[in-house]
């Protein structure tokens, strides 16, 4: 969902008022108006190494927008520990944004409030149809058979990342496919007084992107198809018991993993503490702390057995950023017209080659750049082998309560306190019970 991820705090409740307002208060009717044509306010998400990385990335382009439609763009970017509450805070006071990013994961829990501007097809006709847009991208943009609450703007996706002096002092030839082979390459990397693998324990949204895939390969979907909760499926108890015996059972995660919530694991990684990192969209950070394109790796994720694919061989979900327009807004046609602007070939080419992300464009990923290997396997993933988490309103309590659970089972185990099937079952039959009754 997110280049940068901090624990989710707030959760999307369906006591949230439907409406939302733009700065200045917005239109009344709900249906957005056109009361402040000159200007327009975004709330953009921290892709890049910091807030500072991400206005030196993004200002040139709203100052190319400016000079081309005479609106000029107030930019904020939001860190991800605040965001959601920012977001939620901004549906019920009328106080927000033209304009902002969402993480995809969260779509249809924002538009459960009503607060977004529904994404019929008048209105991505104003930016070029649907059918410009990858359709996996599409597939995390709100709960399906509704019109999308948001349009992909950047599109990601988890692969195995490994240091390659790590694996050939440990005498480890291949990055490894399968889960076994993970553990076994692990196994050689402890032997030589390096971390196995790294997690990041204390990550909520982390952690529901792990054992969300890992559901996956056990026949689990953590949702019936009725969108009621389903935490308790031997399929997601042994999801997460996988995940969590990486450092209970194989010890290949380090214990203080377990607290690990801001990046930690990929400082380690670039360190040369650590030999392999699951990890989204990682290049640009990996960039950032000094470690050079050719000391690292990248293969697909791990499976069971078998090759990456659909179903029971899913390795990642779909990872991105969204970009919405409150229903509210006080200039509809520059939001709209932004979103265009963004979303344009042009655009999508520069701001994904910034972060290291895979246009959710398709004509945009006709480029060269996102041919490199890096960014081959990504695209692959997205395309082949990457499932969209539940579009359920009740996603991002979800990531919260059983993100908390996986959380509190690391700590058990950083602790020496036995992680066993009992255990994790009654974890997340405690995360089910704290989710919203229907």
């Amino acid at each position: 969902m997110r280049r940068i991820r901090a624990a989710v705090t707030g959760a999307v409740t369906l006591s949230l008022a439907l409406t939302a307002a733009a700065c200045g208060g917005g239109s009344t009717t709900g249906g957005g108006s056109n009361d402040s044509p000159k200007t327009l306010t975004y709330w953009a998400s921290n892709q890049g190494a910091s807030v500072e990385v991400d206005k030196k990335v993004l200002q040139p382009e709203l100052d190319k927008f400016e000079k081309r439609t005479g609106i000029k763009v107030k930019l904020e970017v939001v860190p991800w520990s605040d965001l959601l509450n920012r977001i939620l805070t901004a549906t019920t006071s009328g106080q927000g944004p033209d304009v902002l990013n969402i993480g995809n994961t969260w779509s249809a829990s924002l538009q459960a409030t009503g607060a977004l501007l529904p994404w019929d097809e008048k209105n991505l006709d104003k930016i070029g149809g649907r059918d410009r847009f990858v359709e996996s991208a599409l597939g995390s943009t709100g709960v399906q058979g509704q019109d999308p609450a948001a349009v992909p703007l950047y599109s990601m996706a988890y692969a195995l990342y490994y240091n390659k002096k790590l694996f050939a002092e440990a005498g480890i030839e291949k990055p490894p496919a399968t889960w076994d082979e993970l553990v076994a390459a692990g196994k050689k990397l402890t032997a030589k007084g390096k971390n196995g693998i790294g997690v990041e324990g204390s990550n909520l949204s982390n952690n529901i992107h792990q054992v969300f895939v890992l559901g996956k390969q056990h026949g689990a979907d953590f949702f019936t198809p009725d969108g009621k909760p389903d935490f308790t499926s031997d399929g997601a108890v042994a999801a997460v018991k996988q995940y969590v015996d990486l450092m209970a059972e194989h010890e290949i995660v380090a214990p203080g993993n377990a607290e690990y919530a801001q990046n930690q694991s990929l400082s380690d990684f670039s360190n040369d503490k650590t030999g392999m990192v699951l990890w989204q969209t990682a290049s640009a950070t990996f960039k950032t702390q000094g470690m050079k394109d050719d000391e690292w790796g990248v293969a697909p994720a791990p499976v069971q057995s078998g090759r990456p694919g659909t179903g029971e061989a899913t390795n990642s979900m779909v990872a991105g950023i969204n970009m919405s327009v409150f229903k509210n807004t006080d200039n509809l046609d520059g939001a709209l017209d932004f979103v265009k602007f963004m979303t344009s070939d042009e655009e999508q080419k520069i701001l994904n080659k910034a972060y290291g992300s895979i246009p959710p464009v398709k004509s945009a990923q006709q480029d060269p750049a996102f041919d490199a290997p890096a960014l081959a396997v990504l695209r692959d993933t997205l395309a082949t082998s990457a499932a969209a988490l539940p579009q359920v309103p009740e996603e991002s309590q979800f990531e919260t309560v059983v993100g908390t659970a996986v959380k509190d089972l690391f700590a058990d185990a950083a602790a020496g306190r036995a992680v066993t099937t009992a255990s994790v079952r009654a974890k997340l039959e405690k995360a089910q019970q704290q989710m919203p009754k229907k």
